[in-house]
């Protein structure tokens, strides 16, 4: 058995809807990938454009591509992302029971995004050295015209796509869960579980649209900001979150995270019916936080 068969045992799943201007890249970037998934399945959402055709061909080339298509619907990056997301997963295990494919991590890809060719060789080498690692992602950059940029996100968290679950993991966290949020949870709940979540830098997921933007980089911060009221996070620290993000590029994106979490802080929208989530983001985290700057203010004085 080489060094390649004993890491090759992970299945991935990719939710797609009208992707035909991003799709055959990503789709490449998988086949040259340096170790393959076992499975990869798409999930179609209702797609009228050219993705179905592209699947298709790329299906019959391939029998480790496998698809399923829900009924039409539109697009909506909340709870219903993630029971499309949801779908995928269980039918992918399923998939792998009744056939016998053997697996011990679960990943989720968007269909925007191209990896750099030893992505996953990369990933599941961290988590063979790490038994303690339960989530792992690269790190998200964008194309912006003729450049790549990095997509500022937090460090110490593993990006919501191009990422890999350790199975173990991902069955003591509940699985994919249907809410808001999906990613961000299951990392608060890999973390409460015990296990590590990290994300790497020096390894490359490169979308080909800025994050948060396939509904326009407004709406998809304001979207952020519900997603923030919903998980527990308090109004202080949202607000000071939205500052923050005040000082990057463009800078209206601040101002749109805020108005989406005070609209639902207002309207007292639905939040997380998870008290441990809720908690970790209304206590843990603030306090993270504030012991993180209180150490930078007086490393400034030393």
């Amino acid at each position: 058995m080489t060094d390649e068969d004993i890491l090759q045992d992970y299945i991935l799943i990719t939710p797609v809807k009208n992707e035909e201007e991003s799709i055959f890249d990503c789709i490449q970037s998988i086949v040259r990938q340096t170790i393959r998934p076992s499975l990869w399945l798409f999930i179609d959402d209702g797609s009228t454009d050219n993705t179905p055709k592209i699947i298709n061909e790329t299906m019959n080339q391939y029998q480790w591509i496998k698809n399923i298509v829900l009924e039409k619907s539109d697009r909506n990056l909340g709870v219903h992302y993630s029971f499309v997301c949801r779908k995928g997963f269980d039918f992918i295990i399923e998939y792998c029971q009744k056939n016998g494919i053997k697996y011990d991590y679960v990943g989720l890809l968007d269909a925007d995004m191209i990896l750099e060719e030893n992505f996953f060789e990369y990933l599941l080498r961290k988590f063979e050295n790490d038994s303690s690692l339960g989530i792992a992602s690269g790190s998200t950059w964008y194309i912006d015209g003729d450049q790549i940029r990095y997509a500022k996100q937090r460090e110490d968290l593993p990006s919501g796509a191009g990422r890999l679950w350790r199975k173990k993991c991902f069955e003591e966290t509940g699985g994919y869960q249907l809410t808001h949020a999906a990613d961000s949870v299951s990392n608060i709940k890999a973390i409460l579980k015990g296990w590590s979540v990290r994300r790497f830098k020096d390894i490359k997921a490169i979308q080909t649209r800025k994050t948060s933007s396939a509904e326009g980089l407004w709406n998809g911060w304001r979207d952020l900001g519900r997603r923030a009221h919903y998980v527990g996070t308090g109004p202080t620290f949202a607000l000071l979150k939205s500052i923050r993000y005040s000082f990057e590029n463009p800078y209206y994106i601040g101002l749109a995270y805020f108005i989406g979490y005070l609209s639902s802080w207002m309207y007292r929208k639905e939040q997380i019916n998870d008290e441990e989530v809720k908690n970790y983001y209304q206590t843990l985290i603030p306090q993270k936080h504030k012991n993180y700057y209180l150490n930078k203010i007086k490393n400034w004085f030393k």
